[in-house]
C-alpha cells in the first residue's frame, strides 16, 4: 500500500489518542522509519501490523479499528487533496460507489504501483443495494463497511451497511447490502 494510507491511520490515532499512543503503536507494529512518504509504496504487512498493534494497544478488536479507519478515510482523503475528485465521482452515494473503479484508474496516474479494489452494484427491490468487492487484499471487510457509512455523510444520509457474502465465508468476494437514510438533524 502507498504511505497515504499509513499516514492516515497515523492521523486518526494521533487526532483521536495523541502522538505517545501512536509512538507506541509504532514500535509495537516494529515500524522503524521516522515517517511515512505518501507516494512511496510499502508492503501490506506494515499496514496490517499497524492495525494488530492498534488493537493490542488500544484494547479494541480490529474489525472496529478498520471500521473506524474506513470511515476517516473518507474525510481524511477528502481534506489531503482529493476534494476535487470526490465532486468529480458522483452526486450520491450510489452513484459515488458505481465509479469508485473510475476514480480509481485516474489515481493509477498519480499511484502506478496502486493496487485499487474493484466495486460493482447491484439494486435491490426494496430499495436498497448491494455492493460487490473484489481485492486481493484479505480481511478488508470491516474497512469498506466504514468506508460506505463515512461516504453516506459526505452526502448528507446515513448508510446500514450490511455484510451479505463474505470470502470469509467461502465466497468467491464480498458483498454489502447498503441501505440509506436521510441524517436526522441536517
Amino acid at each position: 500500500m502507498y504511505g497515504l494510507v499509513n499516514l492516515a491511520v497515523e492521523d486518526l490515532v494521533r487526532r483521536q489518542f495523541g502522538d505517545e499512543v501512536w509512538a507506541r503503536i509504532k514500535a509495537h507494529a516494529g515500524v522503524t522509519a521516522p515517517e511515512f512518504n505518501r507516494m512511496q509504496t510499502y508492503a501490506d504487512s506494515v499496514t496490517y501490523q499497524l492495525v494488530g498493534a492498534a488493537s493490542a494497544e488500544l484494547g479494541a478488536p480490529a474489525a472496529d479499528i478498520l471500521r473506524t479507519f474506513g470511515r476517516h478515510w473518507i474525510t481524511y482523503a477528502r481534506d489531503h487533496g482529493y476534494a476535487h475528485i470526490f465532486k468529480l465521482a458522483g452526486r450520491d452515494l450510489k452513484q459515488f460507489v458505481r465509479n469508485l473503479d473510475n476514480m480509481h484508474t485516474r489515481l493509477g496516474a498519480t499511484f502506478p504501483d496502486m493496487d485499487a479494489p474493484s466495486f460493482s452494484v447491484e439494486d435491490n427491490a426494496d430499495g436498497s443495494f448491494d455492493v460487490h468487492y473484489y481485492s486481493s487484499r484479505p480481511g478488508l471487510q470491516p474497512f469498506v463497511v466504514g468506508l460506505l457509512e463515512g461516504l453516506a455523510l459526505e452526502f448528507d444520509c446515513e448508510a446500514a451497511v450490511s455484510i451479505r457474502d463474505s470470502r470469509a465465508s467461502g465466497a468467491d468476494h464480498d458483498v454489502f447490502t447498503v441501505a440509506v437514510s436521510p441524517l436526522v438533524g441536517r
